[in-house]
């Protein structure tokens, strides 16, 4: 069954792994306080986009709804990250896995 979400899945771990290099990059800044709500979302998103494959892959009846969730979750952090991605690089590259997360998590949930 994982196969009709395969690049779903390869998204959301893709979207996974730029949030927590995302996430690390804004704990080690000058200027970290700043960047507490990215540094929030990421670790949020993460952690869905880490559910929502783990879901897919085995097939789970919530697989959808979760699905949802994880676009909506994506888009929020793409949207925080893009604040700051003319300062940071790892926050402008975080925005373009969470849109890109995102947009396929919406189109297999639709």
């Amino acid at each position: 069954m994982h196969e009709q979400f395969k690049e779903c899945i390869e998204e959301c771990l893709a979207c996974l792994t730029e949030c927590n290099h995302c996430y690390d990059a804004c704990l080690k800044e000058a200027d970290f306080k700043m960047l507490e709500k990215c540094i929030r979302l990421t670790r949020e998103c993460a952690d869905i986009c880490g559910y929502a494959a783990s879901a897919m892959s085995r097939g789970s009846q919530f697989a959808i709804e979760i699905c949802r969730l994880c676009a909506d979750i994506c888009e929020a952090c793409a949207i925080e990250c893009e604040k700051h991605s003319s300062h940071h690089e790892h926050c402008k590259k975080c925005a373009e896995a969470c849109k890109k997360c995102s947009d396929v998590c919406r189109e297999m949930a639709s």
